[in-house]
């Protein structure tokens, strides 16, 4: 098979998702399961299903409408903002969106009545990351603005920490949510069908809280996929943290100076080139570069150390014996190194739908077996 490759386990991805939403069922706590860095393949999204998620949410209208061209039926929630250009797109292809700005509620509402439909909303509000969301003093006042607008039904609020400013999902936060909702319900007389705390950052609150609140729902992607949380980026026990692998083929192996010679100015990405020890290595260079992945978020194997990346090349330093022209590396990633090579046209992404039950569930990410020759 050829490489650059995502090597996707499906069966894998689908024991983490199932694991994930059981022992979230036992706190109260749905599941959306967010499809965004997969680009909404069909795969990733029937494995999601299989294992139970509520729903499904996505970031990009082009991944939501992919799905729909596969035939998922399910519910899908588009998880950013819609932009004010696409609410014809939303309402046709999601029943549900993450909103935060008056003129695009406005603009979903009319979209949904000109298509005879209606549309769903959740209202994000701001609790300290500083990405989107509404902030809580101004929270009831776009609700009172929300449940005028035709054709659009307000079924809860939600919140985003941990991926902009890094702010932790703790009890304090979780709790501002769950009064919040509680005061737009005896303002307003109403029931909040959904209070969605967050993401794969609120697993560790989530699972060690004593008491979660009105939290009934978390948008869990990077933890189903890669089997760590975002927090630490430490394993979660039960979960495969090998569930999706990068795997390169080398093109070059040969001894060289550790130490560059001759004038030395900026590197390709313009980078001052790393310090570099004296003596001679043995370099293994891989078909991957910052064309197809984040090489920082890439996770070598045992005996090979990643020097540096040009757009098409990824320079290592290997242990003498270690890989032969042809042979293929099968690399870790972190949620960096898995959007960009996911996204990138030129990694070919295997669908594994075979996987054997019962394998052993690892613990620390299995991201460094030498694969072999490439067939």
């Amino acid at each position: 098979m050829t490489a650059p490759r995502l090597d996707v386990d499906l069966g894998r991805i689908e024991h983490n998702a199932r694991t994930l939403v059981e022992r979230l069922a036992l706190r109260g706590i749905s599941v959306t399961g967010v499809t965004k860095a997969g680009l909404g393949s069909a795969d990733i999204a029937n494995a999601l299903l299989r294992a139970g998620v509520s729903a499904l949410g996505d970031s990009r209208m082009e991944n939501i409408e992919r799905m729909r061209r596969e035939q998922i039926t399910a519910p899908i929630s588009l998880i950013r903002s819609p932009m004010l250009s696409q609410v014809d797109r939303v309402v046709r292809s999601a029943e549900l969106s993450l909103n935060t700005e008056w003129s695009v509620l406005k603009g979903l509402s009319s979209a949904a009545g000109q298509s005879g439909r209606s549309h769903a909303v959740l209202l994000m509000v701001e609790l300290g990351d500083l990405r989107e969301g509404i902030m809580p003093d101004d929270l009831a006042d776009m609700v009172q603005v929300v449940l005028r607008l035709p054709n659009i039904t307000l079924i809860g609020i939600g919140a985003n920490l941990a991926c902009h400013s890094g702010v932790v999902p703790d009890h304090n936060n979780m709790a501002e949510l769950s009064a919040l909702a509680e005061s737009i319900e005896q303002t307003f007389g109403m029931r909040l069908e959904m209070v969605s705390g967050g993401n794969s950052a609120n697993l560790d609150w989530a699972l060690g809280a004593e008491d979660t609140g009105r939290i009934n729902n978390l948008r869990l992607g990077e933890a189903i996929l890669l089997g760590c949380e975002p927090l630490h980026r430490r394993p979660i026990e039960g979960l495969y943290t090998d569930a999706i692998t990068l795997v390169a083929e080398v093109i070059e192996f040969k001894a060289k100076p550790a130490r560059p010679w001759g004038a030395i100015a900026q590197t390709a990405f313009g980078q001052a080139p790393a310090d570099a020890a004296s003596g001679d290595r043995s370099r293994a260079i891989l078909a991957l570069g910052q064309q197809d992945v984040d090489p920082a978020g890439l996770l070598p194997p045992a005996g090979i150390r990643i020097l540096g990346a040009s757009g098409d090349h990824l320079i290592t330093c290997a242990d003498s014996g270690g890989p032969v022209v042809g042979d293929e590396v099968r690399f870790g990633l972190n949620y960096s190194a898995l959007v960009r090579s996911m996204t990138s046209p030129y990694v070919l992404k295997a669908m594994n739908r075979n996987s054997a039950a019962g394998l052993c569930v690892s613990q620390t990410p299995e991201c460094g077996v030498l694969s072999g020759r490439a067939g």
